[in-house]
């Protein structure tokens, strides 16, 4: 974790969807915001192909080239308020143009979200003043190969995760992780997750907690056919392919929101991606803390 001494000049603000709560504190924040200065941008509430040119411009343009004068520009950093499912949508719309985020648990659980409501000004001020540590998560590229075509390509930063639908029988997939021999599988599916993501579905299949900055990512099959199939841990710098053998109705999805249907002898590569997510912790909380907090250790 490294500190960061830069003054926040354009915030975006990334709110729950359809929350009235959030809404209230969204535009609570934005006058908090502006009366101290500070320039802020809310990401639209939009869909469609206008939706995406919209969101793309949220993150990339300040405000005077959205409206049609002076140079496009980053912004400082994005707040989320909801819970980690809109902290996962924040994190795909900032991409890897390196803007930091925080996250203001307006959910349940909250795991990526490290500020509490009652906390929120507090550190939006440690914010401003420039307080405040950040924190370097892994991103995986994930994309799906049909023959030779590249039918999609997505950035995860918890995990992805191919299963079966509901009605559909164990699937059999082939995984080869950089010029290892292959292994074979049958199960309900497969996990492959980040260090940031095994605290997520990973852990509720019966996959390792892993310290966050940990440059590894973890494969957990779901329900394995055979007793002795474990979590594997495996250094991020190698390739992971899975091809799926035999299946019917069975799914990838991303961050458990994005994704697409498979069909037998797709592939799934999955690399680790160039960029990396930056976390802003206002507060510093340790990861331990976070554990006794969330998991009710100790």
């Amino acid at each position: 974790m490294e500190d960061m001494d830069r003054r926040m000049r354009l915030v975006g603000i990334v709110p729950k969807k359809q929350d009235e709560r959030v809404r209230q504190v969204t535009g609570q924040a934005v006058a908090w915001l502006r009366a101290r200065g500070v320039q802020v941008r809310v990401e639209p509430d939009v869909d469609g192909a206008q939706g995406e040119a919209a969101l793309e411009n949220f993150v990339s343009a300040d405000p005077g080239g959205a409206s049609g004068g002076g140079a496009a520009g980053k912004m400082d950093a994005v707040v989320v308020l909801g819970g980690d499912g809109t902290l996962l949508r924040a994190a795909r719309l900032v991409g890897s143009s390196g803007v930091p985020i925080v996250g203001v648990n307006m959910g349940s659980l909250g795991f990526l979200t490290e500020v509490r409501p009652d906390e929120l000004y507090l550190a939006l001020e440690n914010l401003l003043a420039g307080r405040y540590g950040i924190e370097e998560r892994v991103l995986l590229t994930v994309e799906v190969l049909r023959g030779d075509a590249s039918l999609a390509r997505y950035l995860a930063l918890n995990d992805a995760v191919i299963n079966k639908g509901a009605l559909a029988r164990i699937i059999e997939l082939e995984i080869r992780i950089g010029e290892q021999p292959p292994l074979f599988t049958r199960s309900d599916g497969l996990i492959i997750s980040t260090p940031t993501g095994s605290t997520a579905y990973s852990l509720a299949a019966g996959g390792p907690i892993m310290y966050p900055t940990l440059e590894a990512f973890v494969v957990t099959s779901i329900c394995p056919h055979s007793l002795t199939n474990r979590p594997l841990v495996m250094p991020d710098r190698q390739e992971l392919q899975v091809r799926l053998q035999r299946g019917r109705d069975v799914m990838l999805t991303v961050d458990g929101q994005v994704g697409m249907p498979l069909l037998p002898d797709d592939r799934i590569l999955v690399r680790r991606a160039e960029a990396t997510l930056k976390l802003l912790l206002p507060f510093r909380k340790r990861f331990f803390d976070i554990l006794r907090e969330k998991l009710r250790w100790g």
